[in-house]
């Protein structure tokens, strides 16, 4: 049997937590006063949840369920240092590969495939999802179901929408948990996940199991939290579904770039023919010739000295799960090798550190100011700031890959 540790290490990052629903980005000033902010009491937190009581009961919670699920509840002050640190400890990705797509998470997703087979079988079927693709899902979000989150979600929602840095989001969340328990699928002991309220086998947000949770084993009830794997995998497969995921395609593979590309070129705002990339010299880095299934992409998650991929449009229905291109880029790795597909062979500039928090918002004050416009200051390294990046690298005759390094910060005046 797994201990602990070994299952934890297999665990995502804390900072690509939750983030299938969590993210909004910040000004500049919201994220500076919420890192000095204090945090709340116990008395001040069920002051809240008098007050909150009203507004959840005129959403069309009863009083039993309410009483049942907020009596006794206790502020928990370490999901919100956790929610107000997870910028804090960002990793590049070929460190969050590193633990990600690890030779120890690739054989347990083999084993797991092979266990639960005639399972994942039904529900590639009936949802048109490679089954792969939910099982790489399933073994980052919780390693495969090993460790699916101890901390109560209630708890952990109720506290986070007092706390105020996300009041809004987080009390709907709240409400949509609340009323899961209302409709009788889980107990509140029972309902238990990560810091961020996220659940179950699959880490659904309570907003996205009332969309898109099933109830594939036919008991009755959308368990995304027991044992069994059947209703989590299958609301996996359905989410995918939902956002237009196609059976037979792949997200994207690695590839080489021959010399002289323009790395002008590498965004997933530049979409071509497969052709055309085939006729710029673009090839796969397995050998053979590129397959074609769509427009696509070249993207370099960490520039031109890193691994290049060609993304087809499944990478934008797997970002629809998380839109991080570290998690994307995982999941399509994972489930590549759960199924035999070769690891990634580029190397990358592993003597590079990912800047920090205080260092991205500067890179995206001093970029503004020079003239390249990443359309807000808050500290999230999304397609303008890339897209701001790279016309800066442009205009200095640098390689413009977009990547937000700290040569770039030191260079800008």
């Amino acid at each position: 049997m797994w201990r602990i540790t070994a299952i934890l290490a297999l665990m995502l990052p804390p900072a690509l937590a939750g983030a299938q629903s969590l993210n909004t980005s910040e000004t500049e000033t919201e994220v500076v006063r919420d890192m000095g902010k204090e945090i709340g009491s116990q008395a001040g937190f069920e002051a809240w949840l008098t007050e909150f009581r009203p507004r959840a009961l005129a959403a069309g919670l009863d009083a039993a369920t309410l009483d049942a699920a907020l009596t006794g509840l206790r502020f928990d002050e370490k999901v919100v240092t956790r929610d107000r640190n997870q910028n804090e400890f960002t990793k590049t990705i070929w460190d969050y590969l590193d633990t990600a797509v690890s030779a120890d998470r690739v054989a347990l997703g083999k084993k797991a495939m092979k266990k639960h087979a005639a399972l994942l079988d039904r529900i590639e079927t009936e949802y048109g999802v490679d089954k792969q693709v939910f099982t790489a899902i399933w073994g980052l979000e919780s390693a495969y179901g090993s460790y699916r989150g101890d901390i109560s979600t209630i708890g952990a929602l109720a506290t986070l929408a007092f706390d105020g840095r996300r009041a809004a989001f987080f009390e709907g969340q709240l409400i949509a948990a609340l009323k899961i328990l209302q409709n009788g699928d889980v107990s509140p002991a029972q309902m238990r996940g990560s810091w961020a309220g996220a659940m179950g086998h699959t880490q659904f947000m309570p907003s996205s199991w009332w969309e898109f949770a099933v109830d594939f084993d036919g008991d009755g009830r959308k368990d995304i939290w027991g044992d069994d794997p059947a209703d989590g995998l299958a609301s996996a497969a359905n989410y995918l579904r939902h956002w237009g995921w196609t059976k037979g395609a792949l997200w994207g593979l690695e590839v080489r770039l021959p010399e002289g590309f323009d790395y002008d070129q590498t965004t997933e705002r530049v979409k071509k023919p497969v052709a055309e990339w085939a006729a710029l010299g673009v090839v796969p880095m397995a050998g053979g010739a590129l397959p074609d299934h769509g427009l696509a992409s070249v993207l370099l998650p960490g520039g031109h000295r890193g691994a290049a991929f060609l993304i087809f449009s499944n990478f934008q229905v797997i970002e629809r799960y998380n839109t991080a291109d570290a998690y994307v880029v995982a999941v399509g790795q994972l489930a590549s090798e759960l199924i035999g597909g070769p690891p990634i062979k580029a190397g990358w500039p592993r003597e590079l550190r990912a800047l920090t928090l205080e260092e991205r918002l500067a890179l995206q004050r001093r970029l503004t100011a020079a003239g390249f416009d990443t359309k807000g200051v808050d500290g999230r390294i999304g397609p303008n700031t890339i897209a701001a990046v790279k016309a800066w690298q442009k205009a200095n005759g640098r390689v413009p890959d977009g990547y937000a390094s700290l040569d770039v910060l030191t260079a800008l005046p």
